[in-house]
């Protein structure tokens, strides 16, 4: 953007999540709506959530990472007020960036929290981008998200030690695995994902010093009959201790913070499963609240602003 203003905020773009019981489903409504998911369905969904008292930490954990990244860019001296959008639950993006107009934003970088390429960790946000901004119209400061970051070193660093920090809790003979959410195979952007997610893997792998390890996937949904990335990682457990893997650590790098994709499918239901096979399960924290996190997120918009 040769030509545009220097950027003179930072938009904070994520998911979404309910905060209280009352919101949960209408807030799964929302995430599924045009997909004839029935109601039923949802209310198995809810119950992840009731579980935690219908409240998904991902909303807290952004405002953790966003304080962070204000902190990063006042010890660099840098002016940037920092705003936080969702795309599916307040705040919700397009009353976000109507905020913005009012302020008197002319350009913002955006950082959506998405590590991946594809469309739903890429193309999606891009979408909720040019929504937003046709919500606001002509007074709409113009957006530009930041590049993908899933080689960057700060986050593979950051998932390193986390690996490490979990296999100081198991025998050296753990089995490494990463997990990442499942997509279709027939999605767009399917194949740069999983690319992108085994070379992640692999790179934090070569980062703690592992010869070996397995990349498998997670909290798929939909009908059985359309086919999505596997081996699921209730599977993959599975059929590791019936080849007598007694331990596994279990890196979740597809995700950013621990929500309920993490809270629920691994520290509830994948560990439950370990257990009743006898197999110790040790999960490696995300790097959202590490302070690198915040770093990487500021050498993004500096790369970014020119």
């Amino acid at each position: 953007m040769t030509d545009a203003p220097p950027p003179d905020a930072l938009l904070f773009l994520s998911f979404g999540g309910p905060e209280g019981p009352d919101e949960v489903m209408p807030f799964l409504r929302r995430v599924t709506e045009g997909r004839n998911v029935p109601d039923e369905r949802l209310a198995e969904v809810a119950e992840h959530y009731y579980h935690f008292g219908g409240v998904s930490p991902i909303n807290r954990l952004n405002r953790e990472i966003i304080a962070n990244v204000e902190q990063e860019l006042a010890a660099e001296a840098w002016d940037l007020p920092v705003y936080f959008g969702n795309r599916n639950w307040h705040p919700f993006v397009e009353d976000t960036v109507a905020r913005m107009a009012r302020d008197g934003v002319r350009r913002a970088l955006v950082f959506a929290t998405s590590a991946w390429g594809g469309y739903s960790g890429d193309e999606q946000y891009r979408e909720d981008i040019a929504r937003a901004r046709a919500s606001v119209g002509g007074a709409a400061p113009l957006l530009e998200k930041l590049p993908q970051f899933w080689d960057h070193p700060l986050f593979v660093e950051a998932f390193a030690d986390a690996v490490r920090a979990a296999r100081r809790t198991l025998p050296d003979s753990a089995r490494l695995v990463f997990t990442a959410h499942s997509v279709p195979l027939a999605s767009g952007g399917r194949e740069l994902y999983e690319q992108q997610v085994r070379e992640a893997a692999a790179l934090v792998a070569r980062a703690v010093g592992e010869r070996t390890h397995d990349v498998v996937w997670q909290s798929r949904s939909g009908p059985p009959s359309v086919p999505w990335l596997e081996p699921d990682v209730c599977d993959h457990i599975e059929s590791l201790a019936a080849q007598g893997v007694c331990d596994i650590a279990l890196c979740p790098i597809g995700f950013v913070s621990d929500h309920i994709e993490v809270v629920w499918d691994l520290d509830n239901e994948a560990k439950a499963l370990a257990e009743s096979l006898g197999v110790r399960l040790a999960r490696a924290k995300t790097p959202g609240p590490d302070p690198r996190f915040a770093k990487m997120v500021v050498e993004l918009a500096r790369a970014a602003a020119g």
